[in-house]
């Protein structure tokens, strides 16, 4: 099946307003980002967000999730073996995308599974598992905006699934208790509650004491992935180089606000305001102060993290 030249605009606008209509907290066709990049990131956008949709929201039960998230991965497979006929606007857009940017099809086959995953386990024994997920649901987000702005090195893709698995961990510190009332989701290993006489319940619990040394251990992980990875937003430039910058610094500006609060109130819900994450932004324009800017707030969530 042939797509007319307006067919195509229509997928593109559709994931366009869709994205925009579900703006969230990671890298959506911002405004620092280059104009050009913008349009393919609505569409991968797009199929993330109806994705992850069909995984958490409204009334179907595991089954119907499932077949739906099996209809997307046949869809993929379409567009892999070079005969997509489907009328789905955003897997035309998807095809397009990925046919003029050479995108490695498996990033998308590797967010599918991990929204699969999501249907069918709720819990984590170990730090392996919730790495694993996060390699899967978190950075071929990242790898994607590399592929898609130009030649990218294996150093670069690296220090990207870094930071992207450290904004995911960020992401589930910072709704914690949240996903456990109401999804029924843990993304803390279960083996480190075991160790320490505790069970998922506790993480209600209104004093968070018990479970102080297990956050800040965490918070300390995620603190490494940063620290050590940082520099990816100084080795890629122009305006992308710009937008990782900024998203480094707002997600370290999270963690900081959530090693701060005190050890019997750690399951709150940190959240940046308008005016920080324009500050983020600022200070990632000028490569000295971003790094000034981290290594200030990297020192920080140090001493908030071993008093």
């Amino acid at each position: 099946m042939t797509i007319s030249s307006s067919e195509l605009k229509s997928a593109y606008e559709y994931c366009q307003r869709l994205a925009r209509r579900h703006y969230e907290n990671f890298p959506v066709a911002s405004l620092l980002l280059p104009k050009r990049l913008r349009q393919p990131i609505y569409v991968i956008y797009a199929f993330a967000r109806t994705a992850d949709d069909i995984a958490d929201e409204g009334d179907a039960n595991d089954q119907q999730r499932l077949q739906a998230l099996a209809c997307y991965k046949q869809q993929l497979t379409s567009i892999e073996q070079g005969h997509y006929q489907g009328q789905s606007l955003i897997f035309i857009a998807l095809n397009d995308v990925i046919a003029r940017y050479h995108l490695p099809i498996q990033l998308f086959y590797d967010l599918l599974s991990a929204f699969t995953q999501d249907v069918s386990q709720r819990r984590y024994q170990t730090d392996a598992g919730i790495l694993d997920y996060c390699r899967r649901s978190a950075n071929p987000i990242g790898r994607l905006l590399l592929h898609l702005d130009n030649e990218t090195s294996q150093q670069q893709l690296e220090q990207s699934d870094a930071i992207c698995t450290a904004l995911q961990l960020i992401n589930f510190y910072q709704d914690i208790k949240q996903d456990l009332l109401e999804n029924d989701r843990l993304y803390l290993p279960l083996d480190y509650l075991t160790q320490a006489g505790l069970t998922e319940y506790d993480i209600n619990d209104h004093d968070t004491t018990r479970m102080a040394a297990i956050f800040r251990d965490k918070y300390l992980f995620v603190h490494t992935l940063l620290h050590e990875n940082a520099q990816l937003g100084e080795s890629v430039g122009g305006r992308l180089g710009w937008e990782i910058r900024t998203i480094t610094i707002a997600g370290l500006m999270t963690l900081k606000k959530l090693s701060a609060q005190k050890d019997d109130n750690l399951t709150a819900r940190p959240r940046l305001s308008k005016w920080l994450l324009f500050s983020a932004a600022s200070a990632a324009l000028w490569l000295p102060l971003y790094r000034r800017s981290c290594q200030v707030m990297l020192k920080q969530v140090t001493r908030y993290n071993t008093r």
